[in-house]
């Protein structure tokens, strides 16, 4: 199973979780897309993009059940990020869990995310 991760603020995601579907952030919807990353991207993508930010959520979504709509394009210095094109059904992510912020400042990951 490949799993894929993507950060919003808590609020959004309930509201798309009560709505049953979600279309991103303002960003993603700016981009046309729902930006995701790899495990290996998203301590990364937390610091360029959400650093200092409290109450977001991280939703977890194996990629294999977004078919054709998940698009793997290049990114910061090429490398391929996952991009949903549309949107997210909240039955469709695996776990949608608190990223608090450690005494640095910095998003504290679940295990095995790091």
């Amino acid at each position: 199973m490949s799993l894929i991760y993507h950060m919003c603020p808590a609020e959004t995601w309930a509201a798309a979780v009560l709505a049953g579907e979600y279309a991103g952030t303002a960003d993603d919807r700016r981009d046309g897309f729902i930006h995701f990353s790899t495990a290996a991207q998203i301590a990364e993508s937390a610091r360029r993009h959400r650093a200092g930010q409290a109450g977001l959520v991280l939703i977890a979504v194996e990629a294999a059940r977004l078919g054709a709509g998940l698009r793997w394009e290049p990114s910061r210095g090429g490398e391929l990020f996952p991009h949903l094109y549309g949107t997210l059904l909240p039955a469709e992510a695996l776990s949608a869990v608190p990223l608090p912020l450690g005494p640095d400042g910095r998003h504290i990951f679940p295990p095995p995310i790091s």
